[in-house]
């Protein structure tokens, strides 16, 4: 029987589907696994194990769904929010946000929306501006649980997985068909507040406005003759020449008069008085109707010009918003006369940086004659500017409520309401939720426009690269500009790309592609621009992987860019999938992870120099169903000690990291035999409890020496009596030191994992596994750094060998004698031809006793239990909490015929 060696050089191509398993001639095959479960593909082709899972905090309400979304502010400045049925809370760094220490309540203080205070030892939110109202009250106030920063929100528990969300800054955009748009703003570490969007301007125009016309040329009317024709008088010599036009107005007569403010022509003039026809047809006026004159009246040289004006002022805030509330004001002044002019003026505006001043024209719509950072403005004929027309407002999103929403080219973006699911509107360039448009249209409006498609496509997603991209329930479109390189009403165009459709699951941009969850089949897809097509394309990303997703469906998704660029998802089969992706080096590996429950969300965020990955987590606890938040650990340790390989798990570190001294005094000599007494300079030591007996104070010297004191009574709390592992060093005789460290036997703080068997790392030392009991465990030996959560398993299993020969080795049974793994920081190896016949690494060689063998680096060679088989499996398993990275494997085969 030959005998012959195959090497796996790459696992960069992932967990291949079974129905992929013929597909040898696949360059994705020749790098694949059979199974990657709890492993993660990196780029340069190697598999590592998963880090595990801390614990940060149980949710609100386990009793329903909890989702997370990213708050990500800067690098430096990053939450993770808990939105769950009627409340947000807030995670940074692995811990809960508290809300500091409010003031106490002040029945004098004026209190605004977001201000915290405390009553009765409560701390509560206020919902409503209010003086006076004292807490607990619901209409103002909101209770907050003990020591969590804690926000009311109106979503209840079925709809948190179909909001969708955009940043911008310290303001988040929330929207959802059945909710009103709105924003979640950070105006500090414990100052939020949401609020509803409107789309209404936010300030008023003036109101009322003053017209006071100055009349040029105008003289006084002193006595109008009543009879047919009348006759008019004038204060002094007018000047008019028999047919001159002129302008009357004010006139008072005992009936309702119908002289006032018309144009006519003047005949049979004296010096003084003069008779008037109608202009436009000739008939004498006729004044005998009126009765009798009473009072005022003046006439002004006149034209053909409109006499009457009519004035509209708009408010305009710093940031550009225009109110679009209307106040008229019409003054009859002849403006082509020299010297006429009208004064408008009106009272300031809270909140106004300008005013903006519109005059209608026959048969024109008001447009723009001046702006002013005063509160008047003088009219001296001003051609109005038709360009620039008085603002309307859309607000149909103010009933429509969106479920897409994206920024722009400077624009915020909304679509998909129920009422109108193929919509899109636009904010006015360079705001937030201005609706403003004119007529005709401004390049700045706001845009209005409707998808043009065959069958209803309900835009589910709103996504913005080079161009704005919207991904319908049934296709995917590309709005952009034509013939022009900006988005204006006039120019926008939208175009079909591909016809696959897009489930609610929001999408996530990785570099300049989309990566979105189809509409039907659960798969996950592409979209890229392809310049051949000179259109987007979009390809399916799940196709080799196809058992980890048919007839299921996603429900989240998130990336993280660092350390490694890992697109996340969550299954409705409870599983955690990875996917390791770098489109531009055609790398997209699959993984598949598993918990002892069932993944339920999933956002990230970048804390230092890494992303970290939240989740929350169904778990069956004592019979009862727990949700937990919990965080993707580092795989950044320099310790082994330090590695975090449990789930829901928690971190005990004894490490003194205060002022406190400890110091060694004996009254014989520092070996093994003496009993020591150590004093510390604060309070350290349990008294009168003896719940330190056992446990053992560490001190390190310089050189990496660890000297363990084990504990045999205590005197006081700064008191205690030891006995040493190894005669003292000369450093820590009767020399006071900071550098000490609690080992303890006992961990507790785990009433989370209460009647949970966990596994222990203590000191970089697999310990026996426990059961959890009141919070606790017990601990082989006492350790200082102790990680402790729920096991798991990861598994790597091989693809069905290749071989280069006839037929590529297939049809021919296998028989695997050796193994050579060659690994990176790694522990713990197990590897067999089957998961029931396993061989575990024989790892310890030189290490001083006490401590745990250390990290390999290098190939190691495993002999393997015979066995024969068709496939030629490897499987390769770590169930301990340490690490595992496999940058290669080379098979040792015996081949039969």
């Amino acid at each position: 029987m030959p005998s012959t060696r195959t090497y796996y050089r790459s696992f960069a191509g992932g967990e291949i589907s079974p129905e992929m398993f013929g597909r040898i001639d696949d360059a994705k095959y020749q790098t694949g696994a059979s199974t990657m479960l709890n492993f993660i593909a990196l780029p340069q082709g190697a598999v590592e194990n998963r880090p595990g899972l801390a614990f940060v905090r149980e949710v609100k309400n386990s009793a329903s769904a909890t989702r997370l979304i990213p708050f990500q502010f800067s690098p430096t400045q990053t939450l993770v929010v808990e939105m769950g049925a009627g409340y947000f809370r807030f995670h940074t760094q692995g811990a809960t946000v508290g809300p500091g220490t409010p003031a106490a309540y002040n029945g004098a203080t004026s209190y605004d929306v977001g201000d915290l205070v405390s009553s009765g030892g409560v701390n509560y939110y206020c919902i409503a501006a209010t003086t006076g109202n004292a807490p607990p009250n619901a209409t103002y106030w909101y209770a907050m649980p003990a020591g969590i920063l804690e926000i009311p929100n109106p979503y209840a528990a079925a709809d948190l997985f179909d909001i969708h969300y955009v940043q911008s800054g310290d303001i988040v955009t929330l929207v959802h068909p059945s909710y009103a748009a709105r924003e979640l703003r950070r105006y500090g570490a414990t100052d939020w507040t949401l609020t509803s969007i409107s789309f209404y301007s936010p300030i008023n125009s003036p109101s009322p406005i003053t017209g006071t016309p100055y009349r040029g040329g105008a003289l006084n009317i002193t006595a109008v003759a009543i009879g047919s024709p009348g006759i008019f008088t004038t204060v002094t010599d007018h000047g008019f020449t028999n047919g001159d036009v002129v302008f009357i107005g004010e006139l008072t007569f005992t009936n309702p008069n119908t002289i006032n403010n018309n144009f006519y022509t003047v005949w049979d003039v004296t010096a003084n008085t003069f008779k008037l026809k109608r202009y436009d047809t000739g008939q004498q006026i006729n004044t005998a109707t009126l009765v009798a004159y009473i009072s005022g009246g003046y006439v002004q040289p006149g034209s053909t010009a409109y006499p009457k004006q009519t004035y509209r002022v708009t408010s305009v805030t710093a940031d550009g918003r225009e109110s679009t509330d209307i106040d008229l004001r019409s003054v009859f002044n002849n403006l082509d006369v020299p010297g006429s002019y009208n004064l408008l003026s009106w009272s300031a505006v809270s909140g106004a940086a300008s005013y903006r001043i519109y005059k209608e024209t026959p048969g024109f719509i008001a447009a723009l004659i001046g702006t002013t950072t005063g509160t008047s403005f003088e009219d001296n004929n001003i051609a109005p500017d038709l360009g620039v027309t008085f603002p309307n407002n859309d607000i149909a999103l103010d009933t429509q409520y969106p479920r897409a929403v994206a920024y722009y080219e400077q624009r915020r973006v909304f679509a998909g309401p129920n009422a109108a699911p193929q919509s899109m509107w636009f904010t006015e360039s360079g705001t937030e939720s201005s609706m403003i448009y004119h007529t005709p249209l401004l390049d700045t409006d706001r845009i209005n426009i409707k998808v043009a498609a065959r069958e209803n496509n309900t835009i589910q997603h709103l996504v913005p690269l080079t161009q704005l991209l919207a991904l319908t329930n049934a296709a995917e479109w590309r709005v952009s500009p034509i013939n022009s390189d900006a988005l204006t009403p006039t120019t926008i165009s939208v175009r079909p790309q591909s016809y696959i459709g897009s489930n609610n699951v929001q999408p996530v941009v990785v570099n300049n592609a989309v990566v979105y969850c189809a509409a039907r089949g659960g798969h996950v897809r592409e979209l890229g621009y392809s310049w051949q097509s000179s259109g987007f394309i979009t390809g399916d990303l799940s196709i080799r992987a196809a058992h980890l997703f048919d007839d299921l469906e996603i429900v989240d998704m998130c990336y993280a860019k660092a350390p490694q660029p890992l697109l996340w998802f969550v299954s409705t089969s409870g599983k955690l999938l990875g996917l390791t992706y770098i489109p531009e080096q055609q790398v997209g590996a699959w993984h598949q992870h598993q918990t002892n429950g069932a993944f339920e969300s999933c956002t990230v965020v970048s804390e230092g120099d890494e992303d970290y990955l939240y989740v929350v987590v169904n778990r069956t606890i004592g019979g009862s169903t727990k949700r937990y938040v919990e965080r993707m650990a580092s795989r950044n340790f320099d310790a082994l000690e330090d590695a975090f390989f449990v789930d829901s798990g928690l971190t005990y570190d004894g490490t003194n990291t205060t002022a406190t001294t400890v110091t060694v005094t004996t009254g014989s000599d520092w070996t093994t035999a003496a009993t020591l007494t150590i004093t510390a300079s604060a309070t350290t030591f349990a008294f009168p409890a003896t719940t330190d007996v056992g446990d053992v104070i560490v001190l390190t010297d310089t050189d990496g020496t660890k000297y363990r004191l084990t504990i045999l009574s205590t005197s006081s709390t700064t008191v205690a009596t030891a006995r040493v592992d190894k005669t003292l060093g000369t450093a820590f005789r009767g020399v006071p030191t900071t550098t000490w460290a609690w080992a303890r036997d006992t961990v507790g703080g785990l009433s989370h994992l209460n009647g949970k068997t966990v596994s222990i790392l203590g000191d970089g030392a697999v310990m026996t596994q426990r059961v959890v009991s009141s919070g606790s465990v017990t601990l082989d030996r006492p350790a200082t750094v102790v990680q402790v959560g729920l096991p798991y398993q990861s598994d790597l299993k091989t693809l069905p060998m290749i071989i280069q020969m006839e037929a590529f080795g297939q049809g021919r049974n296998k028989n695997l004698n050796k193994a050579y793994l060659r690994v990176y920081r790694s522990s713990g190896i197990f590897a067999g031809p089957s998961d029931s016949k396993l061989i575990e690494f024989k790892q310890r060689t030189t290490e001083p006793y006490g401590s745990p063998p250390a990290l390999k680096t290098e190939e190691i060679g495993i002999d393997l239990k015979p066995s024969w088989n068709p496939d030629g499996y490897l499987f390769v398993r770590q169930s301990d909490p340490l690490p595992l990275t496999i940058v290669g494997v080379t098979l040792e085969v015996v081949i039969g015929g």
